[in-house]
C-alpha cells in the first residue's frame, strides 16, 4: 500500500513514497489492457523496395483506433521498427492514390493475424489468404469486417523521443533503441467493398488476454 503525505508539506515529486518505476507502469499498463478487447487490423500495402520478390507486403497492427472523424476521417496505428511494414511506409513517394488499406478483420480471421504477425514462418502471407485489390492496387483481404483506404498526413512519429516530440518536431531525432515504435497517422479516402466468404461470422475479431475472440452476435 502507498503511503501518502499532506500535499502542503511536499514537492509534487515526492507525493507518495512508493512511486512506480517506469518498469512498473509498463508492466502494471500490459496487465490491464489484456483485460480490455482490442480489435485486429492487417495494414496491406505495396512493397517498394527492389531487394524484395514479393509485390505486396501486409502486417497485424498491434493498436489501430478511429481518432476523429471531423472535419477529417483520422485513423492511427503504431509500428514496431524496424519493419519491412515500416521501411515500405516511410518509401511512399508523394502523389495522388491511397497508401495503404487497413483491413479490419472478422471472428473468422485469427489464422489471417497470425500469418500476417509471423514473418518467421510467413514469408509471403498472402499465399495463405484470398484477396481482391482496390483501385490503387492494394490488396483487400477477403472477409473482412471492413477495408479503409487511407493516406498518410505526416510522416512516421517517432514514439522514443519524447523531447522531440515535446518541441513540436522541431530538430534531429536522437537515436532510439534497438526496438522502438513509430505512430503513423491517415487519412481515410474510402470505405471500400469487402468480398464477403459465405457462412462467415460478421463480428470483429478482438485479442483479450493474449487469444482472439469475438463479440456475441448483435
Amino acid at each position: 500500500m502507498l503511503t501518502c503525505r499532506p500535499l502542503r508539506h511536499v514537492s509534487a515529486r515526492r507525493l507518495c513514497r512508493g512511486i512506480s518505476t517506469e518498469e512498473k507502469v509498463k508492466n502494471d499498463l500490459r496487465n490491464l489492457l489484456r483485460h480490455s478487447a482490442q480489435p485486429v487490423a492487417v495494414v496491406t500495402s505495396l512493397m517498394r523496395s527492389t531487394e524484395s520478390e514479393h509485390l505486396y507486403h501486409g502486417a497485424t497492427l498491434s493498436s489501430f483506433t478511429s481518432i476523429a472523424m471531423e472535419p477529417h476521417p483520422l485513423v492511427a496505428f503504431s509500428l514496431r521498427i524496424p519493419s519491412r511494414m515500416s521501411h515500405s511506409l516511410n518509401a511512399i513517394p508523394t502523389g495522388p492514390g491511397a497508401h495503404m488499406v487497413v483491413n479490419i478483420l472478422s471472428a473468422d480471421q485469427a489464422e489471417t493475424a497470425i500469418a500476417f504477425s509471423r514473418p518467421d514462418k510467413y514469408p509471403d502471407p498472402f499465399t495463405h489468404v484470398s484477396f481482391s485489390l482496390s483501385e490503387d492496387r492494394i490488396p483487400i483481404l477477403d472477409g473482412a469486417l471492413g477495408a479503409l483506404s487511407c493516406v498518410l498526413v505526416s510522416r512516421a512519429i517517432p514514439l522514443h523521443d519524447l523531447a522531440y516530440l515535446a518541441s513540436g518536431g522541431r530538430g534531429s531525432v536522437e537515436a532510439g533503441p534497438n526496438l522502438t515504435s513509430e505512430l503513423y497517422l491517415a487519412q481515410v479516402t474510402n470505405v471500400e467493398k469487402v468480398v464477403e466468404v459465405p457462412g462467415s461470422r460478421r463480428t470483429p475479431l478482438l485479442y483479450l488476454n493474449r487469444r482472439y475472440t469475438t463479440s456475441l452476435e448483435p
